[in-house]
């Protein structure tokens, strides 16, 4: 199975239960892995026919950068849940970061699989 990723794409946003981070803005860090079948476009040599990683960037920058969960499982679900519903991804694989949240830790976060009904 072919796949299109994103690695490392930060973004800024709230997010955080205590009541210091409802204040703040915080990085969070996606790495993403999308199932495509990469056949035609390679075929066609032409964008339309891709998974435009760069419309995926920037529509979850998008609605990251607006949104202001409490947790980071609710954010990894809904990100994984406009991947698979706006961009007709199949399967998403998507790790969610929270860099310096956990004294002596680099990040902590999550790791999510979806996939989606046929």
């Amino acid at each position: 199975m072919d796949k299109v990723f994103i690695e490392a794409l930060e973004i800024e946003c709230v997010i955080g239960i205590y009541d210091w981070e409802r204040k703040i803005r915080q990085p969070i860090v996606l790495d993403i892995e999308m199932a495509f079948d990469n056949t035609v476009p390679a075929a066609t040599d032409d964008i339309a026919d891709t998974l435009d990683y760069k419309a995926v960037s920037k529509r979850l920058i998008q609605y990251v950068s607006e949104s202001e969960f409490g947790l980071v499982e609710t954010l990894a679900e809904r990100c994984a849940g406009i991947i698979t519903g706006e961009f007709g991804v199949r399967h998403v694989r998507l790790k969610l970061s929270k860099p310096g949240a956990v004294r002596g830790s680099k990040a902590v976060g999550v790791m999510i699989e979806r996939t989606r009904a046929p």
